[in-house]
């Protein structure tokens, strides 16, 4: 299965990366153990390993990567993102001017550990709500600067993308409903501006009926416990979408889902995913 990959927006975070770890030297004068050590014309042979298993993502991130710093660079991909794959799989293989490789090495491996482990951490969510009926969703509880990619990794790791940003979709928060005099008024107000998919977090009964009657097309049940998001969606009777958030974990996201919610959103995938371990060697 292949998911959409933002190339552009890679090559942004790539060309960042690169420029911290060399000074903003370009790496001919930036890596200075490479350069000092290893001479210009040795060629290097290499493969990426799995050290664990892992939901694999960000493959085409460590490729650019490599191309970056040295354009004829041969990538071989031997797993493709979305798969998992055990201990000791070879993810890919890679060759040319060692020196250059070497440059890329580590901003390839941080990418594609990160990546990995968003994936990783996002299948095992996915697991948990198998047979439900509901679909889980990230947040905007990203690392800065690396959204689009770590969406691409929960795609790859079996969620669906929410919004990715405050301009292409409407949530109206705990905030906007204490600025605006209510859940009511803010609901109206989006809806009257003509906004699609308009969601409104809801804390108790009494602001989903009201956010519900104002015309939601979604309420966000926020931290509410298995019994209370039954009641919200017998309350809601199918007149719009419900999404479950807050206090989500591998623990308590089954029991979430069973209530009959349509989503459940988990910062966690993104925002505390734990990096996976992947080794890159001399072959």
């Amino acid at each position: 299965m292949s998911f959409e990959f933002d190339l552009s927006d890679a090559r942004r975070v790539i060309q960042s990366s690169l420029d911290e770890d060399t000074g903003g030297l370009g790496w001919e004068r930036g890596d200075i153990t490479s350069v000092t050590v290893i001479p210009a014309d040795l060629r290097f042979k290499g493969v990426m390993q799995a050290r664990h298993s892992m939901v694999v993502a960000g493959l085409p991130v460590a490729a650019e990567a490599f191309r970056m710093v040295v354009p004829e660079a041969r990538f071989t991909p031997r797993v493709s993102d979305g798969e998992e794959v055990a201990a000791g799989t070879v993810l890919a293989e890679m060759e040319g001017p060692a020196r250059g490789l070497l440059t890329a090495e580590r901003t390839a491996l941080n990418l594609l550990q990160l990546l990995s482990g968003i994936a990783t951490l996002t299948r095992q969510y996915a697991d948990r709500i198998k047979g439900t009926g509901c679909t889980l969703l990230d947040t905007r509880k990203t690392i800065p600067g690396l959204r689009r990619l770590s969406k691409y990794a929960t795609l790859c790791g079996g969620a669906r993308n929410h919004r990715m940003g405050l301009y292409d979709g409407v949530l109206i928060k705990d905030n906007h409903i204490a600025v605006c005099g209510g859940v009511g008024a803010a609901v109206r107000a989006a809806k009257l501006a003509g906004l699609p998919n308009v969601e409104a977090e809801c804390d108790t009964l009494e602001q989903v009926a009201e956010a519900v009657e104002a015309g939601a097309d979604i309420v966000l049940l926020d931290n509410m416990g298995p019994d209370v998001l039954r009641r919200a969606v017998a309350l809601v009777a199918g007149r719009c979408k419900t999404e479950a958030s807050g206090g989500v974990n591998l623990d308590t996201i089954r029991a979430i889902a069973e209530t009959g919610v349509d989503f459940v959103s988990v910062g966690r995938i993104t925002q505390s995913a734990p990096a996976v371990d992947i080794g890159l060697d001399w072959s």
